[in-house]
């Protein structure tokens, strides 16, 4: 079993594994389409604007988990580890190492875009192999059933999860999909939530309301000025010189 595996790889220290450096960093499949890439990369976007502060995290995006060093890495199209370190170095992570990392990623996700690439069958049953607490699938073409579906490991086994936004009570933020513009593209996206099912905002929403705020400030106060303007031309015109006044 895999994760018998994992446990004698995290103990043995006489075992010569291979480094992350040593091993591809991805299996080399191209995406079906530039879905896979944006929707993983704005969740991590908005993670490390909401976490900031935290470096016990990371989310890889098209990254390689390696589980077995016989075997080639799974490839989710986003994945979230915790009790990590966010940041290894400054060349950053080629690929994720379980016998390095200690620590299996609590969430992986993948976006169906094209051709069915095993996630309901295959990837799906690696996964809870693996051990992984959740596992998202978001297939945006799908109009009669669930377009994101959250299941949780239990007993093995992935149970699914209805709602959405869905509540990860172990990560601490919900997942759910909702209609909003992303790049310039009025779409669905998949965004995290807080526990009362609040949208939290993503970097580029927060940067056009914090410029459309201070666009109001300085409306407010070209405003001020006019109407201190035109006070003072009126002033003026019965004879007062405004500045004798302060």
């Amino acid at each position: 079993m895999i994760l018998a595996l994992f446990v004698m790889f995290q103990y043995d220290s006489r075992l010569r594994l291979p480094s992350a450096e040593d091993l591809p960093d991805s299996d080399d499949t191209p995406v079906d389409n530039e879905l896979q890439d944006l929707i993983p990369s704005l969740l991590k976007a908005t993670l490390a604007m909401l976490w900031a502060d935290r470096m016990d995290w990371f989310f890889g995006v098209d990254m390689g988990i390696y589980y077995d060093p016989e075997q080639p890495p799974i490839v989710p199209d986003g994945f979230l580890s915790l009790g990590v370190e966010r940041i290894i170095d400054e060349d950053l992570r080629p690929s994720y190492v379980l016998w390095e990392e200690q620590q299996i990623p609590i969430f992986a996700l993948e976006v169906i875009s094209g051709a069915y690439r095993g996630e309901f069958t295959t990837k799906k049953n690696k996964y809870a192999e693996i051990g992984i607490l959740y596992y998202a699938v978001y297939n945006p073409k799908r109009r009669r059933k669930p377009r994101l579906e959250v299941y949780r490991l239990v007993d093995g086994v992935y149970e699914f999860l209805s709602e959405n936004p869905v509540w990860l009570p172990e990560i601490g933020l919900g997942i759910g999909r909702e209609e909003a513009t992303h790049q310039g593209l009025r779409r669905e996206w998949l965004y995290w939530y807080d526990q009362q099912g609040q949208r939290y905002l993503t970097p580029e929403e927060l940067a056009k309301q914090e410029q459309q705020l201070r666009k109001q400030a300085e409306a407010k106060v070209r405003e001020v000025e006019e109407r201190a303007n035109k006070l003072a031309e009126r002033l003026r015109s019965l004879g007062i010189d405004p500045d004798s006044l302060s």
